[in-house]
């Protein structure tokens, strides 16, 4: 028995590395080899090594069209991916402690409004008409605030979980020694909160750094452009540079794979953390 088991093991983890193989690898090799052609060949799509090697000529051409306009993507999609993230972990830390911790008649209130956060989808006219109305429409502190409101829900249920997984005599011997709300939970909870942390920080930096919608409707304009929008540069009605197309998403692909390699196992962590204890 004990010997089906390990060749079933080895077996299924076999299975395992193929599949990730090919959905992974694969598709990752192709933009490689494509991003490395010229455009003549890029455009035949296939997946060859290049006849001839362009890689140099063609990140360089990307990093330059239209005066530079990738780099400042790239700066316009950091700072509103860090201080969206930012805004998303403190706020959704504190809503998940007191969720938590704190029982009162307006906790299945709150706890309507997180689950709708998650089932109704956003209205993309009335956001506009509000972001207007504020001042804020097609401003990069507007997207901030419409990032970290869509991204907020799901933390807050994150940070909720993990939460219960923290005993609550570490409140009761802070509250004994003399500590306020606000100490008990910066200074006892939130060190103890680092995984769902890390969890919360890179599964949303990916998505704030990948979304097309949200600047598509509410960030127009070149000057404010992030880096998914810069797609647009390499296709028209007549051409098709995909070439350079393809080196364009190379590079948007890059932070977020580091992001994945390096913090794999604090969001597995993260993720998993209160699972079993509600």
């Amino acid at each position: 028995m004990r010997r089906r088991a390990k060749i079933r093991g080895i077996v299924v983890g076999s299975i395992s590395i193929v599949l990730s193989v090919i959905i992974f690898i694969v598709p990752f090799a192709f933009i490689f080899l494509t991003a490395s052609k010229t455009a003549a060949e890029a455009a035949l799509f296939g997946f060859t090594l290049p006849t001839e090697w362009a890689l140099v000529e063609n990140l360089t051409e990307v990093l330059t069209i239209r005066n530079g306009l990738i780099v400042r993507a790239f700066i316009n999609s950091t700072v509103i991916t860090v201080l969206s993230v930012v805004l998303m972990v403190v706020f959704a830390a504190m809503v998940g402690y007191v969720l938590q911790r704190r029982r009162s008649r307006w906790n299945p209130v709150v706890n309507f409004l997180v689950l709708a956060g998650l089932i109704v989808p956003p209205a993309v006219v009335p956001t506009i008409w509000v972001l207007q109305t504020l001042g804020l429409f097609a401003t990069i502190p507007g997207l901030i605030f419409i990032q970290a409101t869509f991204g907020l829900s799901f933390c807050v249920l994150l940070f909720r979980a993990f939460v219960s997984t923290i005993p609550k005599e570490l409140d009761e011997a802070a509250t004994i020694d003399g500590a306020g709300p606000l100490r008990i939970f910066f200074g006892v909870v939130a060190p103890l909160l680092r995984p769902v942390i890390i969890t919360v920080v890179v599964v949303q930096a990916v998505a704030v750094f990948n979304d097309f919608t949200g600047p598509l409707y509410f960030l127009p304009g070149d000057e404010n452009a992030t880096v998914q929008l810069t797609l647009y540069n390499f296709q028209s009605q007549t051409l098709n540079q995909w070439n350079l197309l393809f080196m364009d998403i190379l590079l948007i692909t890059i932070p977020p794979l580091v992001m994945y390699i390096f913090f794999n196992r604090q969001i597995v962590a993260g993720m998993t953390s209160g699972a079993v204890k509600g």
